[in-house]
């Protein structure tokens, strides 16, 4: 049966991943609309009369890896923790998972959401459907936070190094590639293959308790997960070129640079050093700032100083 009509056979909100286990989280509400075809889950709460910021979590996370922050947020702003397509309790697609495309379907979602514009904060893969969400619907946001991510022909280095005190960071990038070898290592081994980076990625290797790895490793061992982790990457190359393409100024649709406020967020010991600073080449209005004693997984290891930091990017830029 194809996506669309596993689509049309399932009752609007309804639960695409019924096996995977619902997390609540007190004040927040489960909704499931239709973007484009592909059911999608979106975490909903806090001041519904106050300004929106929207969340996305990257591998091998969801929507959870919010959850230290997203209360903190509520206190002020309406916040929407979105799982990508593929992720968490979103329908997991055959295909579409470069980048342009998650972001069609998380727009299309946060418009059915009633959602007319917004701040956004995103992170790891996340971050990548960010960049290009902004690219698309720039006079959709008012902003966007960036959080340690390699984002495809942006950010990501155009080769991985093979110096071991760095190649630790970035294997998984080509291992994921490969045709059939991972689907044959990571099947029936989810949690080993999940917990190593959510261990060994951050400064603490205490940061997740058992119960979050095991849920993580549930939602991709659950049907379709681990096609959806994968394409993530897979499609990396077009994610690039469409990125490309759209910044270029000598194509009709192509403006050149992002003209939106983007805060660029690194951490002590993330992946990427310097977000601001790989940023700027491609965006008018870049600041940055580090998030001390964190890893690659900054939302879970310091939610406080993150909610502060998307909290000020907020107040220093709203209306100017």
């Amino acid at each position: 049966m194809t996506d669309a009509a596993t689509a049309a056979n399932r009752s609007p909100g309804q639960n695409p991943v019924p096996e995977l286990p619902l997390r609540d989280l007190p004040g927040f509400t489960h909704r499931w609309v239709d973007a484009d075809g592909v059911q999608v889950h979106a975490v909903e709460g806090g001041q519904s009369g106050s300004p929106t910021v929207v969340l996305l979590a990257g591998f091998p996370q969801n929507w959870w890896a919010w959850h230290k922050v997203m209360p903190r947020l509520a206190e002020r702003f309406h916040v929407i923790a979105v799982d990508l397509p593929g992720q968490g309790h979103s329908e997991r697609p055959q295909e579409g998972y470069d980048s342009h495309t998650l972001a069609a379907r998380v727009q299309a979602a946060l418009t059915a959401l009633g959602v007319r514009k917004y701040w956004l904060a995103a992170h790891d893969i996340g971050a990548c459907v960010g960049f290009s969400l902004a690219l698309k619907y720039e006079d959709r946001l008012h902003g966007v936070a960036l959080l340690d991510s390699g984002i495809p022909g942006i950010t990501l280095p155009d080769s991985i190094p093979t110096d071991p005190e760095r190649a630790w960071k970035t294997w998984h990038l080509a291992f994921h590639l490969v045709p059939e070898l991972p689907e044959t290592l990571i099947t029936g081994r989810e949690r080993d293959y999940v917990g190593w980076f959510l261990r060994a990625k951050t400064l603490s290797p205490d940061t997740f308790v058992s119960a979050e790895i095991d849920h993580y490793a549930a939602s991709i061992a659950a049907e379709g997960g681990l096609r959806a982790a994968l394409g993530y990457f897979r499609d990396a190359t077009e994610s690039a070129r469409k990125n490309l393409d759209a910044l270029d100024p000598q194509r009709g649709d192509g403006h050149g640079h992002l003209t939106i406020p983007v805060l660029g967020i690194s951490s002590s010991h993330g992946s990427i050093p310097d977000m601001a600073a790989s940023l700027k080449p491609w965006a008018e209005n870049v600041t940055g700032v580090v998030i001390h004693d964190a890893g690659h997984f900054i939302p879970d290891e310091q939610p406080g100083a993150t909610a502060d930091a998307l909290t000020s990017f907020i107040d220093n830029t709203a209306d100017k």
